[in-house]
C-alpha cells in the first residue's frame, strides 16, 4: 500500500483568482477608452459646429461687403462718412464684427474680428483664506 499515488487535483484557486482580475482590469479600460472617445466625439461635434457657424457669418459678411462695394447700403449697416460697420452672429454667445473703409472699388478692411456677445460676469463668490485666521 505504500506504493499508491495520492491523486491532489491541481492548485487553480490563484489562477483563477488572477485570470478574473485580468479580466476586470481590460473591461474598466475599455469602458475607460468608450468614454474617452465619446468625450472626444461631442467635442469634435462641438468644433466642427463652431466652425460651421464662423464661416456662415464669415460668408454673410463678405456678402454685405460686396454690396457696400457696389453703392447698396444694406440694412444693418451704419454709416460714418466712407467707414461701414456692420455685425453678423456666429452663435448666441459671439457675433463678426465688421468695420470697413470703401471709396469706390476700393476698401480696405479696418476690423475683421469674431468677439463675444454676452457680459462677462466675474465670479467672486469663492471664499478665499486671507492667511490671517485660522
Amino acid at each position: 500500500m505504500n506504493n499508491e499515488k495520492r491523486f491532489s487535483p491541481p492548485a487553480t484557486g490563484g489562477i483563477s483568482l488572477l485570470v478574473v482580475f485580468a479580466v476586470l482590469c481590460l473591461t474598466v479600460f475599455a469602458l475607460l477608452s468608450l468614454t474617452t472617445v465619446q468625450a472626444n466625439r461631442r467635442l469634435a461635434d462641438a468644433s466642427v459646429q463652431a466652425v460651421e457657424d464662423y464661416y456662415a457669418a464669415d460668408s454673410q459678411a463678405q456678402s454685405i461687403l460686396a454690396r457696400l462695394r457696389t453703392g447698396e447700403l444694406p440694412e444693418g449697416v451704419k454709416q460714418e462718412d466712407n467707414r461701414y460697420s456692420y455685425v453678423c452672429p456666429i452663435s448666441s454667445t459671439q457675433e463678426l464684427q465688421v468695420e470697413v473703409a470703401v471709396q469706390g472699388a476700393e476698401y480696405k478692411i479696418l476690423r475683421w474680428q469674431a468677439v463675444s456677445s454676452v457680459d462677462w460676469q466675474a465670479d467672486d463668490t469663492l471664499d478665499l483664506w486671507d492667511g490671517m485666521d485660522f
